[in-house]
């Protein structure tokens, strides 16, 4: 079935750029060290990193105030979690001179910054959702013919 697509201009723009930025890293032979795709996207990208952000989002937060909020995360990818996410400069980490001591996390303002874009496409993840969803269907109800 071939699927007709109405381009407007700013998709055009969007490829284009897209498409330069793409040759550009080609040209630096995809060194993980210096792709902003491999290095930056592959963290925004993993299965809990944008939920702690957006978690964090609204308000410092302690560790298992995090865990009650980010559904299914265990104790040990939580606790990885917001190690990459201080490691890459996102998140900070404050200790309290309690007894015990008590810890909370915050953005940092390098983590701020990601939550307009990241905003963005979680609008989009969310808005297509269901046409994902019923492509994934049509897809694998003829895999096997494949």
């Amino acid at each position: 079935m071939a699927v007709q697509v109405t381009r407007k201009e700013p998709l055009v723009t969007s490829a284009t750029t897209l498409t330069a930025r793409f040759s550009d890293w080609q040209e630096t032979g995809f060194d993980a060290t210096r792709c902003p795709i491999r290095n930056v996207l592959d963290r925004l990208g993993d299965r809990w990193t944008t939920l702690v952000l957006i978690a964090l989002a609204g308000r410092p937060l302690r560790f298992n105030e995090i865990r009650r909020t980010v559904p299914d995360i265990s104790k040990r990818m939580l606790t990885q979690t917001l190690r990459h996410l201080e490691r890459d400069g996102m998140a900070t980490r404050h200790v309290f001179p309690t007894k015990p001591p008590s810890v909370e996390y915050r953005l940092s303002p390098l983590g701020i910054s990601v939550l307009d874009p990241l905003s963005s496409l979680v609008d989009w993840a969310e808005n297509r959702f269901a046409e994902i969803n019923r492509a994934r269907i049509a897809f694998d109800a003829t895999a096997g013919t494949r």
